[in-house]
């Protein structure tokens, strides 16, 4: 299997991880309106989270991609 591939796997598998995860934290936030979880829902906060959260995750997960094909490339030089 080629690093491509190898590449191309591992962002799919991140990328369906982040729906799954997202799909259920949807419907479990859904059947509590209680406590803190009902605060944020009220007043649409939870969106903004979800937002920051994923976007601290994806700069990540770029980050560390873009340091292993750095990486890769010295390697192949040497």
């Amino acid at each position: 299997m080629s690093k491509k591939n190898h590449l191309k796997r591992l962002i799919l598998s991140v990328i369906f991880s982040f729906f799954n995860v997202l799909l259920y934290a949807q419907t479990s936030a859904d059947s509590t309106e209680n406590g803190v979880n009902g605060v944020m829902r009220s007043h649409d906060k939870i969106y903004v989270v979800m937002v920051v959260c994923i976007t601290i995750l994806t700069v990540l997960f770029l980050y560390l991609i873009r340091i292993d094909l750095k990486v890769s490339k010295k390697e192949k030089i040497s």
